[in-house]
């Protein structure tokens, strides 16, 4: 669940478990499933301790999306390159901005957001997405 973005198998499902075995929780599922899928889905979860299939997890936020089981690593490998491959900075400025977003109000997270934006319009990705969409091709990032 800590994971930025969760592929799941068809054949794949969750279950929290602990109250079956008298134990409340550990590794911050709490924190984690609380904030993936809101406070009644989490309790319902935790409190049922119900087996939930791969596609109810892509349904209430636990997972971004199903595949074919024989395609799991393949597409996961996929997204991970497309990812890896895009520009570094305006990435890592992005997850800042989302992981402030739980934690700011909406004036403060809009201005630092707007900061990051000027700093990612000075890094050479930024030059090389523009050049690159003038040219049609597809831009090729050095993370500077």
């Amino acid at each position: 669940m800590a994971c930025d973005i969760r592929i799941a198998a068809q054949s794949a499902f969750v279950s929290t478990g602990y109250l079956r075995v008298g134990l409340s929780g550990d590794y911050g599922i709490a924190w984690l499933l609380t904030r993936l899928v809101g406070t009644a889905r989490a309790r319902e979860l935790m409190f049922t301790t119900e087996k939930v299939d791969a596609a109810r997890c892509e349904a209430i936020g636990i997972v971004n999306r199903v595949v074919p089981d024989a395609s799991l690593q393949e597409e996961a490998f996929a997204l991970a390159k497309s990812m890896a491959d895009g520009p570094a900075i305006a990435m890592r400025y992005m997850k800042d901005n989302l992981d402030e977003a739980l934690l700011v109000d909406f004036a403060t997270a809009r201005d630092h957001e707007a900061e990051r934006l000027v700093r990612t319009t000075m890094t050479a990705d930024h030059r090389e997405a523009v050049q690159a969409f003038i040219e049609k091709r597809k831009a090729v990032f050095s993370g500077k």
